[in-house]
């Protein structure tokens, strides 16, 4: 009796599911449910006789695959719902801007992508230069079906926790300021990074900071002091790259700054990353930042912390991460 009770539980859940699956997908495109080998008959009779036999069940073939590729810009957006005007007056009189770097598994950017695309936004897409022929080729193929997504002018070749993460934020920074969309805030994000507001949340959220930039950090702690203290240089092989530490020490940063650690992943101003760019304080820190270990989770925050650039509350680490699931 139980098993049919659950059987007939799984009925109801499956017929929903699939009635959704039917409701998204391209009706006439025939061959695509023929690829799936998932007809709602066979799907039910497997799901009640796996259940009746008190073994697990599973979908063999995944029916949220994206779908870029197999068609135009026009249907493409058409099919994933991509949002063409702004949403409200206050979104659109609110743009922001977007790095997005990347290396691999386009499949996971395509899903942020789409998650934070707002026409009134501005998106500058860095991929390294040791990404695959095939993520190059899908990305740049998406990037050029809208008109306010753009590739970075120049690629690194990232290595982890070296001076090249920074620099590729830098090259679109500066793409980004040559703009012709004034936006107001610029966040940065990586190709595992997932919204946990929408659009219209995130700006309500920002405006809460009054022009105020979002660099969390705080002094770092002792067993961090080494990354800026001694000497790391980047090695880059065929095959690998990493970071090579040294007993080499490096001479005070300079203009007497102090260094600050945090967070890599920012929210600044327009007029903050012009700072950034263009003051002789913030190029000098770059220049010394380049042989330690992890400048991008130095840098931002110790800029901020110059008097004068109105600090975020050094120490409340968590601030992006009701903004953005960020990674590991």
């Amino acid at each position: 009796m139980n098993s049919w009770i659950l059987c007939c539980f799984a009925v109801l859940v499956l017929s929903a599911s699939v009635s959704i699956v039917l409701y998204t997908i391209h009706l006439p495109d025939q061959k695509y449910l023929q690829k799936l080998n998932l007809s709602v008959s066979s799907v039910l009779a497997e799901a009640c006789d796996t259940l009746i036999e008190d073994k697990a069940f599973f979908v063999r073939e995944n029916a949220l695959k994206t779908s870029f590729g197999r068609s135009s810009c026009t249907t493409y957006l058409i099919q994933n719902h991509y949002i063409t005007s702004p949403l409200s007056a206050e979104e659109a009189a609110f743009p922001l801007a977007y790095i997005m770097t990347l290396h691999k598994e386009f499949d996971t950017f395509e899903r942020l992508f789409r998650s934070i695309y707002m026409p009134q936004n501005v998106y500058c897409i860095h991929m390294d230069r040791k990404a695959t022929a095939k993520v190059k080729q899908d990305v740049e193929k998406l990037v050029n079906c809208f008109p306010n997504a753009f590739l970075a002018s120049k690629m690194e070749l990232v290595v982890y926790a070296g001076i090249s993460r920074l620099q590729a934020d830098l090259n679109c920074m500066k793409d980004l300021l040559e703009s012709r969309i004034q936006w107001k805030y610029l966040l940065n994000t990586c190709g595992q990074d997932f919204p946990l507001k929408t659009n219209k949340e995130i700006i309500q959220y920002l405006k809460k900071f009054k022009g105020k930039n979002i660099t969390p950090g705080g002094l770092p702690p002792a067993h961090i002091t080494r990354r800026t203290k001694y000497v790391h240089r980047e090695q880059v092989y065929s095959f690998f790259s990493f970071m090579l530490s040294t007993f080499k020490r490096k001479a005070p940063p300079p203009h007497n700054v102090t260094i600050y650690f945090g967070s890599a992943y920012i929210a600044v101003t327009r007029e903050f990353t012009k700072f950034v760019l263009k003051d002789q304080r913030a190029i000098d820190l770059l220049a010394w930042s380049k042989d330690t270990y992890s400048p991008d989770e130095h840098f931002w925050v110790t800029l901020n912390s110059i008097p004068g650039m109105y600090d975020f509350s050094p120490n409340k680490c968590s601030v992006l991460t009701d903004i953005i699931l960020l990674p590991n």
